[in-house]
């Protein structure tokens, strides 16, 4: 009779997983899962142990999704390897999946470990020219609820990526948000304090939005936008209401909170009697310090209109930096064009002449002006000049272009409305010296 026996998976056995664990550590031998899975698995999956009198000394944990079942860790005390333990361990574990009607069933071993036989024993094959490639997701499962709860969520990896142009404001946010966030150890080591919050000015439509997400999306952290508008109406009145919302941010292991238009709940104090959202503009300027405490979080703020802030807002010790986002330059403009002209027709089109032609748009102006011309192209291949529909075919100059042509471009852009005037960005220009600081 062997002098072990095998059974099933206690919650008092954890103890005995962490001794399995460290012996496999102290043989140089890095499991492939974490202990905090392993762990997680023997309460939820499907785990069995190998007893020695009352000594765990050995345990296989599985895991079953569809058809497909894993091995999750395979370990048996050093002085107890070679009598057979891991080859009963894994049919006992296989045993349990069995009802799941698996056709397959998987392990991950590190490269160092030598000690197979007990899968070889039990029928698993060694498949050769194979990769095993991880990535670690950011969010844990547990965040989903308040995340959800707040209206939050995780953005695409590529934002950052697909922002157009506007490389001085990348660089700018890359080096001095960005880095000491994501290289939060390496920061610590040359004395940067990461930064908690910053507030991002310029004119309308220069993509602070767009730049937010992006950041978030850089840093693969949750995006939470604050809508002080919908906050306005809860029971509890804006402040409280706004006082709650960061309590429940606050549950989150990291975020990037976005206030937008936040001139709206911080805007000069004065006036007397004083005004309803004075009271407002009191309740953020107390949550900005609370929230400052907290690491693995970034408030963004963003405003069209940072004069009209009130002075103790933009304090040092509150935000960070005081970054601009201006109007595109050339190099940005000629990006934008290039993302939005369909790759059919861009070359053929003269994407110089447009960037010319758009000196003191926004991003948003690009964009208005380059769907403009797709639908003005559109509607010629569909429609003859008098708006009648193309009985067959379409004509032989709409189906050669397959796409807007330069002057599409060039009349849409003289029908732009620019959403920055002169006035507006010299003010802009000046804001920079008297309030931005990077």
């Amino acid at each position: 009779m062997a002098a072990w026996r095998i059974r099933d998976f206690h919650s008092s056995d954890l103890d005995g997983i962490l001794h399995l664990w460290e012996s496999l550590k102290a043989t140089n031998v890095e499991p492939v899962y974490a202990l905090p899975e392993v762990l997680a698995s023997c309460e939820k999956d499907h785990a069995v142990v190998a007893v020695h009198g009352d000594e765990i000394v050995g345990a296989a944990v599985g895991r079953a999704a569809h058809d497909q079942g894993w091995i999750v860790f395979l370990a048996t005390l050093p002085e107890h390897r070679s009598k057979g333990i891991g080859t009963s361990l894994l049919a006992a574990v296989e045993n349990r999946m069995a009802p799941h009607g698996l056709n397959k069933l998987s392990a991950l071993i590190p490269e160092s470990e030598t000690r197979v036989e007990a899968f070889l024993g039990h029928g698993f094959v060694l498949k050769k020219n194979l990769r095993y490639f991880e990535r670690k997701i950011p969010v844990q499962r547990q965040e989903l609820g308040p995340l959800s709860q707040l209206g939050g969520r995780i953005l695409a990896r590529d934002l950052w990526e697909n922002v157009a142009g506007m490389r001085n404001e990348k660089k700018l946010l890359e080096r001095r948000l960005v880095l000491p966030l994501a290289e939060a150890d390496l920061a610590d080591e040359y004395g940067v304090v990461p930064p908690r919050a910053v507030v991002l000015f310029g004119p309308p439509g220069t993509g602070k939005t767009t730049f937010a997400k992006a950041i978030a999306s850089r840093l693969e952290w949750p995006f939470v936008e604050v809508f002080p508008s919908r906050l306005a109406a809860d029971p509890k009145g804006l402040a409280g209401a706004l006082r709650e919302t960061f309590l429940e941010i606050a549950e989150l292991e990291h975020a990037v909170v976005f206030i937008d238009e936040v001139e709206e709940i911080a805007s000069q104090r004065s006036g007397e009697p004083p005004s309803p959202l004075q009271g407002v503009t009191n309740e953020l300027l107390k949550i900005i310090p609370a929230f400052r405490e907290q690491p693995g979080r970034l408030l963004v703020c963003a405003t069209n209109f940072i004069r009209a802030l009130d002075t103790a807002f933009l304090r040092h010790g509150r935000f960070d930096y005081v970054i601009p986002i201006g109007l595109p330059d050339r190099q940005a403009r000629e990006a934008m064009w290039q993302r939005f002209i369909p790759s059919a027709v861009v070359d053929a089109v003269d994407v110089g002449l447009l960037v010319d032609r758009t000196e003191g748009f926004s991003p948003a102006d690009i964009e208005y002006a380059a769907r403009s011309a797709s639908q003005r192209a559109l509607e010629k291949a569909v429609y003859d000049d008098d708006g009648q529909a193309y009985s067959g075919t379409r004509s032989t100059s709409a189906e050669a272009r397959k796409g807007p042509s330069t002057q599409d471009y060039v009349d849409a852009i003289l029908d732009t409305r620019t959403t920055v005037s002169e006035a507006v960005h010299q003010q802009f220009l000046e804001d920079i010296d008297s309030l931005g600081r990077v």
